[in-house]
């Protein structure tokens, strides 16, 4: 591709990401599914303007591994102790249920292979708790004791589905399940959560010593973003995905990181949470402008035109995975000790994808698992997913939010 031509197909990715990612907030629906029809307006879906080369896929990487940092970033640890057992059993629910379903469905229902299996059964247990936030934002329940539950379950629910990916990755990779690759990927993440928080530490060090010094700005953005694509090469050096490096550079760099050594790390941000809110807001822009390149490359490499949607195996499996997907999550919440209400939202919160499941979907189709249709499959079941929960939710709240309790003992 001549330079020029690539220059017009970034200038069409970013302005059609932006314009439909603001028409669908809004709507109210998440900006992502925006992102996300752009480059299937874009693609060989519809318009065939744009056509994804290795160069749009590094940039999309890059985004992907962007997007995890801001999610490691955003791990709360302490949430989850605070909230106790009751989010523990939401998140396992809404994590395990989804997984043994969707593999259930897919290996012996449908007779598919056990990789794919899997990796359907990985893609129905994300979780995005952006949308579910924005929702409850909107409703004035932020800081309700549902929600609370929910942020909780949510960072257990991220963690899993991060190390569960990395799983996947690698069974892809060498082509079927080792015991003996799956133990090295587990043993690599031990590793990163020890070493990653030392780390971040020095790199934070470094930085609120310098950047008063420096004399050009940028000190921190290009800091932060080395460490990040640095931990990305580290996580691809010994044969895990890339993404996962960044996950872990986020979370070492949370000022809310409590696992080992992570206590130091967040004397270190405690002390001046003004330097915290100064990597947080410049950081955000670079991550805002590559990952929508990320969500309009997982539109341009799907070709709705070569889905058989006249085929009955197509449309029966498409609903009942829609229909799992949203079914099983509200497993974990009906698992807990509360009013019937109260456990209603929480299901419900738990299941929008957006973001998370793509992330799966897309890492299926780039190592080969998943074909056209597949792929086609899931990323419908996902916005599905991610566009009708925030929906229901607001009207139940509208029906029976005053039934729930704005004060409960959590513990």
């Amino acid at each position: 591709m001549e330079a020029s031509e690539f220059f017009l197909s970034l200038v069409l990715i970013l302005l059609f990401a932006r314009l439909l990612g603001e028409l669908a907030a809004w709507m109210k629906v998440p900006p992502v599914m925006g992102e996300m029809l752009a480059g299937i307006i874009l693609g060989p879906s519809l318009f065939g303007w744009v056509e994804v080369n290795d160069i749009i896929l590094t940039l999309a990487e890059i985004g992907l591994i962007l997007l995890l940092f801001e999610v490691g970033l955003d791990t709360d640890i302490s949430r989850l102790a605070n909230r106790g057992s009751k989010a523990v059993v939401v998140a396992l629910g809404g994590f395990i249920a989804p997984f043994a379903g969707g593999f259930i469905l897919a290996y012996l229902v449908f007779d598919l292979s056990l990789l794919l299996s899997l990796f359907i059964g990985g893609t129905l247990t994300a979780t995005s708790i952006g949308v579910t936030v924005r929702v409850l934002r909107d409703l004035n329940r932020q800081h309700s004791q549902e929600a609370q539950v929910v942020l909780a379950a949510a960072v257990l629910d991220d963690v899993m589905g991060v190390v569960l990916l990395a799983l996947l990755y690698e069974f892809s990779v060498y082509g079927g399940i080792s015991l003996a690759n799956a133990s090295k990927v587990l043993a690599f993440i031990a590793i990163f959560m020890i070493l990653a928080p030392v780390v971040a530490k020095i790199m934070a060090e470094t930085i609120g010593r310098y950047n008063s010094r420096s004399r050009i700005s940028g000190l921190i953005p290009t800091t932060i973003v080395s460490l990040v694509l640095f931990f990305a090469w580290l996580a691809h050096l010994v044969g895990a995905p890339a993404l996962l490096g960044g996950f872990a550079a986020g979370l070492a760099l949370s000022r809310r990181f409590f696992l080992p050594f992570g206590v130091a790390l967040s004397r270190v941000f405690h002390s001046d949470g003004k330097f915290v809110h100064r990597i947080d807001d410049s950081i955000k822009p670079i991550i805002q402008l590559f990952t929508p390149i990320f969500f309009v490359t997982v539109g341009l490499s799907l070709n709705l035109q070569e889905v058989d949607w006249g085929s009955v195996s197509v449309l029966m499996m498409g609903f009942v995975f829609i229909v799992l997907a949203m079914g099983s999550k509200l497993a974990g919440a009906f698992m807990i000790d509360e009013p019937l209400h109260f456990r209603w939202v929480v299901g419900l919160a738990m299941i929008p994808r957006a973001e998370v499941g793509l992330i799966f979907a897309e890492l299926g189709r780039v190592s080969g698992v998943f074909d056209n249709t597949l792929y086609a499959v899931m990323i419908i079941t996902i916005a599905a997913t991610t566009i009708l929960p925030p929906f229901i939710l607001k009207w139940y709240y509208g029906r029976y939010g005053h039934l729930i309790p704005e004060d409960q003992d959590q513990g």
